[in-house]
């Protein structure tokens, strides 16, 4: 953090942490890089017992920190503080060429108190780390094809299903994902595979949950009411038809699903299939 103009903040001499008003209630507190020098704890106390008097004495609703993403001491210092991590503010600082990223770490007067249990989860809920989750559905004719679609905004294929949503559970999520972009009503089955996914092509990792959706007939595909926006079109496709049509390692994975699913000792658990 760098240094700015006292305004909110006490006068006293060793003071190193101050309070500027942003307006509305809003306060943003600010260190000096010394601060970062001394102990952990004396660093945390000292931001945390001002943003403390903020939202208490000076009666700000929201007090917030801006920290560069590469200072690792002063997010941690945020945080400890009582501060929530919120969200990156991408090319706030600088100018130019110069700009870089802030990363927001806020504490409301309304947020529960952090020695409180609830208050303290949060805190930490808001700054673990959290993985997207991708659900998907193996579904089978009884020649062991599988059902595969030809998405509207990618050239590969893939199986049926989507991310999960916010809260939702991914064997729910599967279902519905089926019923929105195929129209049909399948429940999940049981959990054939966990596929851990790497950063791809812009994406961050994520981790693919493939459940079972059984054996269904061949002609099942007649009754599909595609979602236009998404689905081009819809088949049950063999292995080497896999293959060609969907990129490599979701070939992979649909194979050590199918093997599970035919009883067959596919794995539990692949990363990019393997």
């Amino acid at each position: 953090m760098t240094d700015s103009p006292e305004s909110l903040s006490a006068d006293r001499p060793d003071h190193r942490v101050w309070l500027d008003p942003v307006g509305n209630g809003v306060a943003r507190v600010t260190w000096s890089s010394d601060l970062e020098q001394a102990s952990f704890e004396d660093a945390s106390g000292a931001v945390r017992r001002e943003v403390e008097r903020a939202l208490g004495d000076l009666k700000q609703v929201r007090v917030e920190a801006l920290v560069d993403p590469d200072d690792e001491v002063g997010m941690r210092i945020a945080t400890w503080a009582g501060l929530h991590r919120e969200g990156v503010l991408r090319g706030i600082h600088g100018v130019g060429d110069d700009r870089s990223d802030r990363v927001v770490f806020a504490r409301l007067d309304s947020d529960v108190p952090i020695f409180e249990p609830g208050g303290f989860r949060g805190l930490l809920n808001s700054f673990l780390p959290r993985k997207r989750a991708i659900a998907q559905m193996l579904v089978r004719d009884p020649d062991a094809r599988v059902l595969l679609c030809e998405l509207t905004y990618k050239k590969d294929w893939d199986l049926p299903g989507g991310v999960v949503e916010v809260a939702e559970s991914p064997r729910l999520a599967v279902s519905r994902e089926v019923e929105e972009e195929l129209g049909l009503d399948i429940p999940a089955g049981g959990l054939l595979l966990t596929d851990w996914l790497p950063p791809w092509g812009g994406w961050d990792d994520a981790v693919c949950l493939v459940f079972d959706g059984g054996l269904r007939p061949a002609d099942t595909t007649d009754v599909i009411v595609r979602q236009l926006r998404e689905i081009r079109s819809a088949e049950f496709c063999t292995l080497e038809q896999v293959r060609e049509r969907a990129t490599d390692f979701t070939a992979r994975r649909v194979e050590a699903a199918l093997a599970t699913a035919l009883g067959q000792g596919g794995p539990a658990y692949t990363e990019s299939g393997y």
